[in-house]
């Protein structure tokens, strides 16, 4: 699902555990966002709250159009441990925000996003937010440490 206007962005929805709809499951959301250079940055979401705590707390949810989910590990920025949230107000409407740790959310985007089929080769993107890092953030190394073991499973997973 690309936003609207280019071929600048590509969206993928999830079931985390994959349970058979409607029973809840962990939603999740990854974007991809082109970048100067022809290189990409990735971000993954995952349903949560937007508490102090549940920000950082896996949540389940009957559909993923309302309900929030979070990058749930911080990333490094000169303003310091920053974790952005996702919200889908309905299929086409996106709201992005950014957090200083348990703090305050600031909005920062609002995406339309057109409702085209998802292209195949979306289905096949491998996004990997440690290692494809929009420019203003940095991964901690105790991120990058923490997820290397899904991304080096999803990788082998992909190739065979």
């Amino acid at each position: 699902m690309g936003s609207e206007g280019g071929g600048c962005l590509h969206l993928r929805q999830s079931r985390a555990i994959g349970l058979p709809a409607p029973a809840p499951d962990i939603f999740g959301l990854a974007i991809r966002v082109t970048i100067e250079g022809g290189r990409h940055g990735d971000l993954l979401f995952a349903s949560t709250g937007l508490g102090r705590l549940t920000r950082f707390t896996l949540t389940p949810a009957g559909s993923p159009y309302g309900r929030p989910m979070t990058t749930l590990l911080p990333y490094r920025t000169p303003a310091g441990a920053v974790l952005l949230s996702a919200v889908f107000h309905d299929a086409t409407t996106l709201a992005l925000a950014w957090a200083i740790r348990s703090g305050a959310w600031h909005p920062f985007a609002e995406l339309s996003l057109n409702e085209d089929p998802v292209d195949e080769a979306d289905m096949l993107l491998s996004f990997e937010p440690a290692r494809n890092v929009l420019p203003g953030l940095e991964v901690y190394e105790w991120v990058r440490r923490l997820r290397q073991p899904a991304y080096t499973t999803a990788r082998a997973s992909r190739s065979s």
